[in-house]
C-alpha cells in the first residue's frame, strides 16, 4: 500500500478538504480560510494520496526568499503509523529550500520539531471565551475604522515591520474582503499605528492578526474587534511575553485553553513581541 502513497501540489479545492480535517482535530478553523491562505503561496500546500485518495497534508508557505512558515500538517488517523508523515515532512522541508522555516507547535510535538532542528522563540497562550468589551476613551474609539481598499497599502508596509516576511497577496485578501472578515485600522498611510482582523470560525471567532504600536490602540481595537462577536465566543493567541497583551486578554474575560510555542529553524527573526497583541493564524504564521 505504501508503494501507492504520493505528495503532491494541492488541486483546487483541496485545501478546505485540509481544512476540514483540521476543524476535526479541534484547531477551529476559520468557515472562509481557504482563498485568502491559497493567496499566500498557492503552490505551498501539498497533499499526500493514496492512489486519488487524500490522507495527509502540510503547508509550507514561502514569504519572500529568506522566510517560510510550516503548518497543517496531519495525517488523517487511519493513516497514521505507517511513515506517510516523514514523507509529507520531507516534501515540505524541500520547498522551503534554504529559508529560516517557523512553527507554532504545541507542547506534545515539540521535542519532535526540536530533533528536526527547531527552536523555541517564545510561548503562546490561546484564549478563549465569551468576552466582556473594554470600555475605551471615546476619542480612541474614533480612531478605529475600517480597512478600505485604499488604506491596502499602508497597513501592508505595517505588516512587514512585525511580521518576519513579507505577505502583500496574504494581506490584500485577508483584509480586503470584508464579506468574510472584518478588520479595522489605526491611522493611514505611513502613519499606521494598528490594525486588527475577526474573522468567523467553526466555533465562535478568532481574532489575528491584532498587531498595535501602543496598548491603547491595541485595547481600542481590541474593542471594536470583540463588539462585531455580538456575544459570541472569541479566541486570540497571546504571545505570553507580551504581559499587556495577557492582562488585555483576561480583564475582557478570556481564558488560557492550551499552549504553543513558536518555533524556528534557523536564524529567529527579529520580532517586537510588545506590537503583537494576538497571532494572525497559528497556521501560516
Amino acid at each position: 500500500m505504501k508503494s501507492n502513497f504520493a505528495v503532491r501540489t494541492m488541486r483546487a479545492g483541496e485545501l478546505e478538504l485540509a481544512l476540514e480535517w483540521a476543524r476535526q482535530e479541534g484547531w477551529n478553523p476559520g468557515v472562509d480560510d481557504a482563498l485568502a491562505f491559497w493567496e499566500a503561496d498557492p503552490s505551498g500546500f501539498l497533499i499526500g494520496a493514496i492512489g486519488e485518495v487524500p490522507v495527509g497534508c502540510i503547508s509550507v508557505v514561502r514569504y519572500g526568499e529568506a522566510f517560510a512558515f510550516l503548518g497543517l500538517y496531519m495525517l488523517h488517523p487511519e493513516f497514521r503509523g505507517k511513515g506517510y508523515g516523514k514523507q509529507l515532512w520531507n516534501k515540505g522541508m524541500m520547498l522551503a529550500g534554504n529559508r529560516i522555516i517557523g512553527l507554532d507547535g504545541v507542547v506534545a510535538q515539540q521535542e519532535n520539531y526540536r530533533r528536526h532542528g527547531f527552536e523555541t522563540a517564545y510561548r503562546t497562550l490561546r484564549y478563549g471565551g465569551i468576552p466582556k468589551v473594554p470600555d475605551v476613551e471615546e476619542l480612541q474609539a474614533r480612531q478605529v475604522v475600517p480597512v478600505a481598499d485604499g488604506k491596502l497599502n499602508g497597513l501592508i508596509h505595517y505588516d512587514a515591520e512585525i511580521f518576519p516576511g513579507l505577505r502583500h497577496s496574504f494581506i490584500r485578501a485577508w483584509c480586503g474582503a470584508p464579506e468574510r472578515r472584518k478588520s479595522f485600522i489605526v491611522g493611514g498611510g505611513s502613519r499606521v499605528r494598528g490594525y486588527g482582523t475577526i474573522r468567523r470560525c467553526f466555533e465562535g471567532y478568532k481574532i489575528g492578526p491584532l498587531f498595535a504600536n501602543k496598548p491603547e490602540v491595541a485595547l481600542a481595537l481590541l474593542a471594536r474587534l470583540l463588539a462585531e462577536a455580538k456575544g459570541a465566543p472569541v479566541y486570540l493567541d497571546v504571545p505570553v511575553e507580551n504581559a499587556q497583551a495577557v492582562r488585555f486578554a483576561e480583564e475582557c474575560g478570556l481564558s488560557p485553553l492550551f499552549e504553543t510555542a513558536r518555533m524556528y529553524r534557523g536564524q529567529a527573526p527579529e520580532m517586537p513581541l510588545d506590537r503583537v497583541f494576538g497571532v494572525t493564524t497559528l497556521e501560516l504564521g
